[in-house]
């Protein structure tokens, strides 16, 4: 039985990994009164008291939060951009590599990836490790998701009665190529700059597509559709949170491929499509689950030696 608390209980990621608690015996839940979530003192109390903790809060609030810490023993698992990058932290995407895995298996401090750059890195760190996308390639990455990603203060605006009548179309944001994800989607990957990201929300809740397109001859290997397919089928055989589609899958499907299609799924989708001279490469998930909350709870699991789908859907 693993102690565990949640440091932002009542934000969007907190409220979903919390519940995803109620059905698991296998961990005691430390529950922090709700006038006293913003004491330093009584959250010290917690973090310390805990074998793991959750910290779904803002950057600033989770560095504070990691320095509360003075338990060798507690793990901390920060869902917030704060620390996705800095040295010591192992990044919370198991599938990537077996060192990966092996890192948040025995580390202390993991960063859960972010909704986006799980998109996007799930794609490219394959392929640049297997030398076919060079790091030098100019990436584009195109990208929509359910407006449940903006958090809290989002939601309500697309929630609210009576709510402005713009937001029935896509919302395109983050126009001055500065969204908190760019540094690791390039720190990860290891390409030399960051992607051009075009994201947009839409007028649902949750699901996500990430689109990374390629120009085959810009390639350090030149490789069609289906031999990319293949790899990446290769890649990530035996991984239960990844499932690389069928090649041909999207045309299968009426040539049309709907971004809430894995919403409430803890997995990851890929599609590669396209020609000799023009592929995209693609992932579907769950901003809220393979992009967030789920992420989390597997770290959790490979932290506590369980099954990794453990209180998960795939």
């Amino acid at each position: 039985m693993k102690k565990v608390f949640i440091d932002g209980s009542e934000g969007t990621t907190g409220l979903r990994i919390f519940e995803r608690f109620q059905v698991r015996d296998d961990i005691e839940l430390l529950k922090i009164d709700s006038d006293k979530r913003k004491d330093p003192e009584e959250i010290k109390k917690f973090i310390n008291a805990s074998d793991i903790t959750f910290l779904c809060l803002p950057d600033a609030a989770a560095r504070e939060a990691v320095e509360l810490c003075d338990n060798p023993d507690t793990v901390i698992l920060d869902t917030s951009t704060a620390h996705r990058t800095a040295p010591g932290w192992a990044y919370g995407f198991p599938e990537l590599s077996a060192d990966h895995r092996e890192a948040i298996k025995t580390g202390k401090r993991i960063a859960v990836p972010g909704c986006y750059a799980s998109g996007f890195i799930g794609l490219a760190y394959p392929l640049v490790k297997g030398g076919i996308l060079p790091a030098d390639y100019p990436v584009s990455v195109f990208a929509v998701s359910g407006y449940s990603g903006g958090g809290k203060k989002l939601i309500a605006r697309y929630e609210e009665e009576g709510r402005d009548a713009a937001l029935d179309s896509a919302r395109m944001y983050a126009w001055g190529q500065a969204h908190k994800h760019l540094k690791e989607m390039k720190a990860v990957t290891g390409i030399e700059r960051e992607p051009l990201f075009c994201p947009m929300t839409t007028n649902y809740h949750s699901g996500m597509i990430v689109q990374l397109p390629l120009y085959t001859d810009l390639l350090a290997q030149k490789k069609t559709p289906e031999e990319i397919r293949d790899y990446l089928a290769e890649y990530y055989k035996g991984e239960k949170f990844i499932k690389v589609m069928p090649f041909g899958a999207d045309v299968e499907a009426g040539g049309e491929i709907f971004s809430d299609a894995c919403a409430g799924w803890d997995g990851m989708e890929i599609f590669v499509t396209g020609n000799e001279e023009r592929v995209v490469v693609a992932s579907r998930f769950d901003n809220l689950g393979k992009g967030a909350s789920g992420a989390a709870i597997q770290c959790m699991n490979i932290v506590m030696g369980c099954d990794e789908a453990k209180g998960l859907s795939l």
